[in-house]
């Protein structure tokens, strides 16, 4: 399918891609880019730039090395090469690789820090499916009250 078709593949299809990893649902927050708000993806968020709010993945949270993200955030499975601001809440696994800077409260199964990497916080490891789940689509409203 060409970049710009006007026909869209099937839900299906979408699906099998993100799994795939080729790219598509990804969304990236570029260098030299700031958001001041929430963030919200049913697949994969890079954040190269800076965000100042709360961000959702419906998969996963990349923070690249020199990325800020200023606000909690909610993902399947967080890697972080950057800073983060705020507390992760992890379903299944967060990534601290060296030279990241976590300021803020880690929830998560299953962690691993590089040498070099810092967490001024609280790590709760804990089964998945609890209150700090990442929310569905349906609750990424306005009436979330985040």
């Amino acid at each position: 399918m060409a970049i710009f078709s006007s026909g869209r593949p099937s839900q299906g299809a979408r699906t099998d891609a993100v799994r795939r990893g080729d790219g598509a649902g990804l969304t990236i927050i570029a260098v030299g880019t700031t958001i001041v708000g929430d963030v919200a993806s049913d697949a994969v968020v890079k954040v190269e730039g800076e965000i100042q709010g709360t961000v959702r993945a419906g998969h996963q949270l990349l923070v690249s090395p020199g990325a800020v993200v200023r606000g909690d955030v909610y993902a399947a499975e967080v890697v972080a090469g950057g800073e983060v601001h705020g507390s992760i809440h992890a379903d299944e696994r967060v990534e601290i690789q060296t030279g990241a800077v976590i300021h803020g409260d880690i929830r998560t199964q299953r962690i691993q820090i590089a040498e070099g990497g810092r967490v001024n916080g609280q790590i709760s490891m804990e089964p998945t499916g609890g209150a700090d789940s990442v929310p569905r689509r349906a609750e990424l409203g306005e009436s979330s009250g985040v």
